[in-house]
Protein backbone atom coordinates (compact mmCIF):
# COMPACT_ATOMS: atom_id res chain seq x y z
CA UNK A 1 0.00 0.00 0.00
CA UNK A 2 1.28 3.65 -0.45
CA UNK A 3 1.46 6.20 1.09
CA UNK A 4 -1.45 8.29 0.21
CA UNK A 5 -3.06 6.46 2.41
CA UNK A 6 -1.63 8.86 4.87
CA UNK A 7 -2.82 11.77 2.83
CA UNK A 8 -5.79 12.63 5.00
CA UNK A 9 -3.98 12.70 8.03
CA UNK A 10 -1.26 15.04 6.83
CA UNK A 11 -3.46 17.49 5.46
CA UNK A 12 -4.75 17.59 8.94
CA UNK A 13 -1.37 17.83 10.48
CA UNK A 14 -0.60 20.76 8.08
CA UNK A 15 -1.57 23.61 10.59
CA UNK A 16 0.58 21.92 13.16
CA UNK A 17 4.64 21.48 13.43
CA UNK A 18 5.48 17.92 11.88
CA UNK A 19 6.36 15.05 14.67
CA UNK A 20 9.83 15.27 15.56
CA UNK A 21 9.82 12.00 14.74
CA UNK A 22 8.82 12.00 11.23
CA UNK A 23 11.48 12.30 8.35
CA UNK A 24 11.01 13.55 4.91
CA UNK A 25 11.02 10.69 2.89
CA UNK A 26 14.35 10.49 0.27
CA UNK A 27 14.83 8.11 -2.71
CA UNK A 28 18.12 6.94 -4.04
CA UNK A 29 18.77 6.67 -7.77
CA UNK A 30 18.69 2.84 -9.21
CA UNK A 31 21.76 1.06 -9.04
CA UNK A 32 23.61 4.27 -6.59
CA UNK A 33 25.25 2.99 -3.35
CA UNK A 34 22.69 4.20 -0.03
CA UNK A 35 22.27 8.06 0.41
CA UNK A 36 23.71 8.73 3.55
CA UNK A 37 21.77 11.88 3.90
CA UNK A 38 19.36 11.51 6.79
CA UNK A 39 21.10 7.79 7.73
CA UNK A 40 21.22 7.46 11.55
CA UNK A 41 25.10 6.66 12.53
CA UNK A 42 24.59 3.47 13.46
CA UNK A 43 23.19 2.51 10.38
CA UNK A 44 24.94 0.32 7.80
CA UNK A 45 24.41 -0.61 4.54
CA UNK A 46 23.57 -4.56 4.19
CA UNK A 47 22.82 -5.27 0.57
CA UNK A 48 20.60 -4.01 -2.03
CA UNK A 49 18.26 -5.56 -4.10
CA UNK A 50 19.62 -6.28 -7.74
CA UNK A 51 16.40 -8.50 -9.26
CA UNK A 52 14.71 -6.23 -11.40
CA UNK A 53 11.97 -8.03 -11.12
CA UNK A 54 11.92 -7.20 -7.46
CA UNK A 55 10.01 -3.48 -7.90
CA UNK A 56 8.92 -3.08 -4.90
CA UNK A 57 10.21 -5.29 -1.70
CA UNK A 58 7.42 -5.22 0.95
CA UNK A 59 8.53 -7.67 2.98
CA UNK A 60 11.77 -9.27 4.40
CA UNK A 61 12.76 -12.06 6.59
CA UNK A 62 15.17 -14.51 7.89
CA UNK A 63 15.56 -17.96 6.37
CA UNK A 64 15.79 -20.57 8.92
CA UNK A 65 17.30 -23.10 6.96
CA UNK A 66 19.96 -21.31 5.20
CA UNK A 67 22.84 -18.66 6.78
CA UNK A 68 23.26 -15.51 5.06
CA UNK A 69 19.82 -15.68 2.84
CA UNK A 70 16.50 -13.84 3.06
CA UNK A 71 12.99 -14.11 1.99
CA UNK A 72 11.28 -11.55 0.17
CA UNK A 73 8.50 -10.88 -2.15
CA UNK A 74 6.61 -7.73 -4.23
CA UNK A 75 3.60 -5.66 -3.49
CA UNK A 76 0.24 -5.41 -4.96
CA UNK A 77 0.27 -4.91 -8.56
CA UNK A 78 1.22 -6.75 -11.58
CA UNK A 79 3.40 -9.56 -10.00
CA UNK A 80 2.83 -13.13 -9.53
CA UNK A 81 2.70 -15.51 -6.80
CA UNK A 82 6.22 -15.78 -5.87
CA UNK A 83 9.09 -14.75 -3.13
CA UNK A 84 12.40 -14.89 -3.65
CA UNK A 85 15.55 -15.68 -1.51
CA UNK A 86 18.65 -13.22 -1.91
CA UNK A 87 21.68 -13.20 -0.57
CA UNK A 88 24.22 -10.90 1.24
CA UNK A 89 25.17 -9.26 -1.79
CA UNK A 90 21.43 -8.84 -2.81
CA UNK A 91 21.29 -10.92 -5.32
CA UNK A 92 18.64 -14.03 -6.07
CA UNK A 93 19.29 -16.86 -5.56
CA UNK A 94 16.29 -18.72 -5.91
CA UNK A 95 12.73 -17.85 -6.68
CA UNK A 96 9.83 -19.89 -5.84
CA UNK A 97 6.13 -19.69 -6.94
CA UNK A 98 3.18 -20.29 -4.40
CA UNK A 99 1.07 -23.30 -5.98
CA UNK A 100 -2.67 -24.63 -4.70
CA UNK A 101 -6.34 -23.67 -3.81
CA UNK A 102 -6.75 -20.02 -3.00
CA UNK A 103 -3.64 -18.82 -3.69
CA UNK A 104 -3.65 -15.62 -5.45
CA UNK A 105 -1.15 -12.09 -5.17
CA UNK A 106 -3.93 -9.60 -4.17
CA UNK A 107 -1.91 -7.44 -1.74
CA UNK A 108 1.26 -9.21 -0.53
CA UNK A 109 2.79 -6.99 2.05
CA UNK A 110 4.53 -8.98 4.56
CA UNK A 111 6.39 -12.64 5.20
CA UNK A 112 7.83 -14.43 7.90
CA UNK A 113 9.27 -17.82 8.88
CA UNK A 114 7.43 -20.15 11.54
CA UNK A 115 7.30 -23.91 11.57
CA UNK A 116 4.76 -26.47 9.43
CA UNK A 117 2.39 -28.66 11.00
CA UNK A 118 5.31 -31.01 11.20
CA UNK A 119 7.75 -28.82 12.83
CA UNK A 120 10.01 -28.22 9.63
CA UNK A 121 10.56 -24.26 8.60
CA UNK A 122 7.70 -22.95 7.10
CA UNK A 123 7.23 -19.60 5.27
CA UNK A 124 4.24 -17.58 5.85
CA UNK A 125 2.85 -15.06 3.29
CA UNK A 126 0.67 -12.40 4.31
CA UNK A 127 -1.83 -11.01 1.59
CA UNK A 128 -3.26 -9.00 4.03
CA UNK A 129 -2.99 -5.45 2.31
CA UNK A 130 -6.46 -3.58 2.06
CA UNK A 131 -6.42 -0.81 -0.45
CA UNK A 132 -9.85 -0.05 0.62
CA UNK A 133 -9.31 0.70 3.77
CA UNK A 134 -11.58 -2.09 5.10
CA UNK A 135 -13.70 -2.80 1.54
CA UNK A 136 -12.13 -7.16 1.95
CA UNK A 137 -14.57 -9.19 4.01
CA UNK A 138 -11.39 -11.41 4.52
CA UNK A 139 -7.46 -11.72 4.40
CA UNK A 140 -5.31 -14.51 4.01
CA UNK A 141 -1.87 -16.00 4.86
CA UNK A 142 0.04 -18.54 2.98
CA UNK A 143 1.84 -21.36 4.05
CA UNK A 144 4.18 -23.43 2.51
CA UNK A 145 7.53 -25.62 3.57
CA UNK A 146 10.78 -23.68 3.45
CA UNK A 147 12.92 -25.03 0.39
CA UNK A 148 15.96 -27.64 1.46
CA UNK A 149 17.37 -25.99 -1.85
CA UNK A 150 17.76 -23.07 -3.03
CA UNK A 151 16.60 -23.66 -6.87
CA UNK A 152 13.88 -21.98 -8.93
CA UNK A 153 10.75 -24.44 -8.47
CA UNK A 154 6.91 -24.50 -7.81
CA UNK A 155 5.97 -25.65 -4.25
CA UNK A 156 2.46 -25.89 -3.09
CA UNK A 157 1.37 -23.51 -0.46
CA UNK A 158 -1.88 -24.07 1.94
CA UNK A 159 -4.52 -21.30 2.46
CA UNK A 160 -5.48 -19.71 5.51
CA UNK A 161 -8.73 -17.27 5.71
CA UNK A 162 -8.73 -14.96 8.71
CA UNK A 163 -11.02 -12.20 9.79
CA UNK A 164 -10.81 -9.81 11.93
CA UNK A 165 -13.38 -9.69 15.46
CA UNK A 166 -13.94 -5.68 14.92
CA UNK A 167 -14.44 -5.52 11.14
CA UNK A 168 -11.89 -5.24 8.07
CA UNK A 169 -8.57 -2.89 8.03
CA UNK A 170 -5.60 -3.10 6.25
CA UNK A 171 -2.33 -4.42 7.55
CA UNK A 172 1.14 -4.33 6.28
CA UNK A 173 2.90 -5.91 9.22
CA UNK A 174 3.08 -9.58 9.99
CA UNK A 175 5.14 -11.79 12.30
CA UNK A 176 4.86 -15.73 13.60
CA UNK A 177 6.10 -16.41 17.10
CA UNK A 178 9.07 -18.87 17.17
CA UNK A 179 8.15 -20.42 20.38
CA UNK A 180 4.55 -21.54 19.77
CA UNK A 181 4.32 -20.67 15.90
CA UNK A 182 1.46 -17.62 17.17
CA UNK A 183 0.93 -15.21 14.13
CA UNK A 184 0.29 -11.46 14.69
CA UNK A 185 -1.17 -9.19 12.22
CA UNK A 186 -0.57 -5.40 12.95
CA UNK A 187 -3.14 -3.37 11.23
CA UNK A 188 -1.87 -0.03 9.68
CA UNK A 189 -4.07 2.78 10.91
CA UNK A 190 -4.20 5.90 13.49
CA UNK A 191 -5.09 3.50 16.31
CA UNK A 192 -3.77 0.58 15.03
CA UNK A 193 -3.85 -2.64 16.68
CA UNK A 194 -1.51 -5.98 17.31
CA UNK A 195 -3.86 -8.60 16.26
CA UNK A 196 -3.77 -12.88 17.54
CA UNK A 197 -4.44 -15.46 15.25
CA UNK A 198 -5.64 -18.26 17.03
CA UNK A 199 -3.26 -20.81 18.52
CA UNK A 200 -3.95 -23.09 15.61
CA UNK A 201 -4.50 -22.03 11.96
CA UNK A 202 -7.44 -23.72 10.61
CA UNK A 203 -7.39 -24.04 6.37
CA UNK A 204 -10.67 -25.10 6.18
CA UNK A 205 -12.26 -22.34 8.15
CA UNK A 206 -12.07 -18.42 8.87
CA UNK A 207 -9.80 -17.77 11.79
CA UNK A 208 -10.58 -14.72 13.52
CA UNK A 209 -7.70 -12.21 14.26
CA UNK A 210 -8.51 -11.26 18.30
CA UNK A 211 -6.63 -7.57 19.16
CA UNK A 212 -4.58 -8.12 22.07
CA UNK A 213 -2.56 -4.85 21.87
CA UNK A 214 -2.70 -1.29 19.93
CA UNK A 215 0.20 -0.97 17.47
CA UNK A 216 2.50 1.79 16.72
CA UNK A 217 1.04 4.69 14.45
CA UNK A 218 1.12 3.70 10.62
CA UNK A 219 3.01 0.02 11.02
CA UNK A 220 4.21 -1.36 8.01
CA UNK A 221 5.96 -4.52 9.12
CA UNK A 222 7.02 -6.72 11.95
CA UNK A 223 9.10 -9.36 13.19
CA UNK A 224 10.37 -11.72 15.92
CA UNK A 225 14.17 -12.01 16.85
CA UNK A 226 15.16 -15.71 16.00
CA UNK A 227 14.83 -17.01 19.66
CA UNK A 228 11.37 -14.85 20.28
CA UNK A 229 12.71 -12.90 23.22
CA UNK A 230 12.18 -10.05 20.91
CA UNK A 231 9.71 -8.34 18.72
CA UNK A 232 9.99 -5.06 16.74
CA UNK A 233 7.50 -3.06 15.21
CA UNK A 234 8.59 -0.01 12.16
CA UNK A 235 6.74 2.75 10.61
CA UNK A 236 8.17 4.87 8.02
CA UNK A 237 10.12 6.89 10.58
CA UNK A 238 11.58 4.04 13.02
CA UNK A 239 11.55 0.80 14.77
CA UNK A 240 10.53 -0.10 18.38
CA UNK A 241 11.95 -3.31 19.94
CA UNK A 242 9.72 -5.07 23.19
CA UNK A 243 10.26 -7.56 25.61
CA UNK A 244 8.54 -10.54 24.79
CA UNK A 245 9.76 -12.66 27.45
CA UNK A 246 5.56 -12.54 28.83
CA UNK A 247 4.52 -12.73 25.13
CA UNK A 248 2.81 -10.04 22.76
CA UNK A 249 2.24 -6.71 24.74
CA UNK A 250 5.64 -6.34 25.50
CA UNK A 251 7.47 -3.59 27.19
CA UNK A 252 9.35 -1.37 25.35
CA UNK A 253 13.14 -1.55 25.33
CA UNK A 254 14.69 0.03 22.39
CA UNK A 255 13.75 2.77 19.65
CA UNK A 256 15.47 2.64 16.80
CA UNK A 257 15.80 5.70 14.33
CA UNK A 258 15.40 4.24 10.41
CA UNK A 259 17.21 5.18 7.38
CA UNK A 260 14.65 7.71 5.19
CA UNK A 261 13.59 6.03 1.83
CA UNK A 262 11.24 6.24 -0.80
CA UNK A 263 9.00 3.48 0.79
CA UNK A 264 10.37 1.59 3.78
CA UNK A 265 8.14 -1.30 4.39
CA UNK A 266 10.45 -4.05 5.50
CA UNK A 267 11.94 -5.01 8.69
CA UNK A 268 13.84 -8.38 9.94
CA UNK A 269 16.03 -9.77 12.52
CA UNK A 270 19.22 -10.25 11.21
CA UNK A 271 19.81 -13.96 11.52
CA UNK A 272 21.65 -13.93 14.95
CA UNK A 273 19.27 -11.87 16.13
CA UNK A 274 22.14 -8.62 16.76
CA UNK A 275 20.77 -5.93 14.42
CA UNK A 276 17.54 -4.89 12.43
CA UNK A 277 17.35 -4.82 8.75
CA UNK A 278 15.29 -2.39 7.37
CA UNK A 279 14.31 -1.72 3.49
CA UNK A 280 11.93 -0.43 1.19
CA UNK A 281 10.17 -0.16 -2.24
CA UNK A 282 11.50 0.55 -5.37
CA UNK A 283 13.97 -0.88 -7.87
CA UNK A 284 17.29 -1.51 -6.83
CA UNK A 285 16.39 -0.68 -2.90
CA UNK A 286 18.85 -0.58 -0.44
CA UNK A 287 18.60 -2.70 2.83
CA UNK A 288 20.04 -1.79 5.68
CA UNK A 289 21.74 -3.13 8.86
CA UNK A 290 21.35 -1.26 12.25
CA UNK A 291 22.79 -3.00 15.74
CA UNK A 292 20.71 -3.34 18.69
CA UNK A 293 21.99 -1.40 21.79
CA UNK A 294 20.88 -4.54 23.70
CA UNK A 295 23.28 -6.74 21.59
CA UNK A 296 26.32 -4.07 22.72
CA UNK A 297 24.87 -4.21 25.82
CA UNK A 298 25.21 -7.85 26.26
CA UNK A 299 28.93 -7.69 25.60
CA UNK A 300 29.37 -5.23 27.96
CA UNK A 301 28.75 -2.26 26.40
CA UNK A 302 27.65 0.66 27.92
CA UNK A 303 23.93 0.74 29.39
CA UNK A 304 21.25 1.28 26.71
CA UNK A 305 19.15 4.00 28.96
CA UNK A 306 22.35 6.01 29.46
CA UNK A 307 22.23 6.86 25.69
CA UNK A 308 20.97 10.43 25.16
CA UNK A 309 19.78 9.53 21.49
CA UNK A 310 17.04 8.14 23.42
CA UNK A 311 16.88 4.45 22.00
CA UNK A 312 17.72 2.98 25.20
CA UNK A 313 15.87 2.67 28.19
CA UNK A 314 14.00 -0.66 28.95
CA UNK A 315 12.63 0.47 32.13
CA UNK A 316 10.93 3.68 29.55
CA UNK A 317 7.70 1.70 28.38
CA UNK A 318 6.52 1.04 32.10
CA UNK A 319 5.39 -1.90 31.40
CA UNK A 320 3.42 -1.10 28.94
CA UNK A 321 2.49 -2.65 25.23
CA UNK A 322 3.33 -1.31 21.89
CA UNK A 323 1.07 1.65 22.75
CA UNK A 324 4.36 2.43 25.12
CA UNK A 325 6.49 3.85 22.30
CA UNK A 326 3.85 7.05 21.96
CA UNK A 327 6.24 9.95 21.98
CA UNK A 328 8.31 8.21 19.29
CA UNK A 329 6.14 8.13 16.81
CA UNK A 330 2.94 6.11 17.62
CA UNK A 331 0.34 5.26 19.92
CA UNK A 332 -2.24 7.84 22.20
CA UNK A 333 0.49 10.54 21.75
CA UNK A 334 0.84 10.39 17.97
CA UNK A 335 -3.09 9.93 17.76
CA UNK A 336 -3.76 12.90 19.70
CA UNK A 337 -1.71 14.95 17.58
CA UNK A 338 -3.41 13.75 14.62
CA UNK A 339 -6.82 14.20 16.04
CA UNK A 340 -6.08 17.67 17.80
CA UNK A 341 -4.69 19.02 13.78
CA UNK A 342 -8.33 17.24 12.36
CA UNK A 343 -9.76 19.26 14.82
CA UNK A 344 -8.25 22.68 13.52
CA UNK A 345 -8.29 22.13 10.21
CA UNK A 346 -12.21 21.10 10.73
CA UNK A 347 -12.23 24.92 12.65
CA UNK A 348 -10.31 26.65 9.93
CA UNK A 349 -12.19 25.40 6.98
CA UNK A 350 -15.26 26.37 8.82
CA UNK A 351 -14.41 29.57 9.26
CA UNK A 352 -13.77 29.93 5.34
CA UNK A 353 -16.55 28.38 4.76
CA UNK A 354 -18.04 31.13 6.99
CA UNK A 355 -16.41 33.96 5.39
CA UNK A 356 -16.83 32.63 2.05
CA UNK A 357 -20.92 33.01 2.92
CA UNK A 358 -20.29 36.54 3.99
CA UNK A 359 -18.43 37.43 0.70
Amino acid sequence: MRKGAVVAASLALAVLPAPPAAAAPGAAAPGSPPDDSGTPAAAQPQFRITDERIQESSGLTASRRHDGVYWTHNDSGAYGPEIYAVDGQGRTVATVTLTGEGVEARDWEAIAVGAGPDGEPAVYVGDIGDNFQGGWPSIRVYRLPEPRRLTDQAVRATSFTLVYEDGGRDAEAMMVDPRDNRLYVLSKEIAGGVYAAPERLDPDGRNTLERVDSAPLYATDAAFSPDGAYYAVRTYWAATVYDASEGVRGRTVERVPLPESDQGESLAFSHDGRSLLAGTEGPGSPVWSMPLERAADADGGADPSADASGRGGGSAGGGQGASGAADADAGTGAAALIWTGVGLAAVVIAGIAVLARRS
